[in-house]
């Protein structure tokens, strides 16, 4: 009887229960709700950021591109006029800056898939002595200081009479753009399911065939990424191509420097838009593929 009152005793009672089932779910409800605000406080925070940097700064070059005068501390323009946008396109140099630029730099990504495109067809089928030493060694570009690595290219340049001549700059360039023509192809080329290239070879196609017909057409969109990439960094190169090219052949990012030093900001800003563009309107073409992780499985092959 003693161990039974006991017992019950040790039970604790329906009201007990009730309570501490109560105390549970307030402390639940209390962590739920510090979640939530903790993770609406990081979203508004994120919000705000990306705004100060980011869009702040390209709302204030576009009104700087039209504005007449501003100047600190006014935060408005005095007037707006197009006349920074006449100066831009009236100027015979800045013309065949941008001229050189869209001529170089297609020429640049077309050299880098002849050169690339069968070494990342090699990295991603065949397994070789060395295969992960070399591919870790091409972010040896991307290892060093860019100018240092320039300037020993420069010296090279010079006993080969390479220096100021469009062939110099087409291979600086292509430095830059030789770990996005490798890496992101290998990834797609090493996705394609090796059933299909047997099942087509069983029906009696060519090896010229299967490649073009199933593999260079799965690993297609990589190889665009990858293009669009490559363009992007050397429309954008200006270190090597300032190094090499001037004062004979000036690009749109070399021809900055002598914007910034020459001219008011107004025709600077309006450049920098001229300048971003190209970039702006290739990576909308190609965000279908960058956003569904073709740029991101470019750096996960094994």
């Amino acid at each position: 009887m003693a161990e039974a009152a006991h017992g019950a005793s040790a039970r604790p009672s329906g009201e007990g229960v009730r309570r501490e089932r109560l105390g549970r779910s307030v402390r639940a409800t209390s962590i739920g709700r510090f979640g939530t605000f903790g993770t609406r406080l990081l979203v508004v925070l994120f919000i705000v950021f990306m705004i100060v940097f980011i869009v702040g700064p390209l709302l204030w070059l576009a009104v700087q591109a039209f504005a007449q005068n501003l100047t600190y501390p006014n935060l408005a323009p005095t007037g707006f006029t197009l006349r920074w946008w006449q100066t831009v396109f009236g100027d015979a140099a800045l013309r065949v800056a941008v001229q050189n630029s869209l001529i170089i730099s297609p020429l640049v990504v077309l050299l880098s898939a002849v050169v690339c495109l069968p070494a990342a067809y090699a990295f991603a089928r065949h397994d070789f002595f060395a295969r992960k030493t070399f591919m870790v060694g091409l972010f040896a570009t991307n290892a060093f200081p860019k100018m240092g690595l320039y300037a020993t290219i420069a010296s090279l340049f010079y006993s080969l009479n390479l220096m100021n001549t469009v062939v110099g700059i087409i291979i600086v360039q292509t430095l830059g753009t030789i770990i996005f023509m490798t890496w992101i192809p290998a990834a797609s080329f090493a996705a394609v399911p090796r059933n299909l290239e047997e099942a087509a070879k069983d029906a009696g196609a060519s090896k010229i065939r299967v490649f073009f017909g199933i593999t260079f057409r799965m690993a297609l969109p990589g190889i665009l990424v990858a293009a669009v990439m490559s363009f992007l960094a050397a429309f954008d190169e200006a270190q090597g191509t300032y190094l090499v090219g001037a004062p004979t052949y000036f690009t749109m990012p070399t021809e900055m420097y002598t914007l910034v030093l020459n001219n008011p900001k107004q025709v600077v800003a309006v450049f920098s838009i001229l300048l971003s563009i190209p970039s702006v309107a290739l990576l909308m073409v190609a965000r279908k593929h960058i956003m569904g992780g073709q740029l991101a499985e470019g750096f996960q092959i094994r």
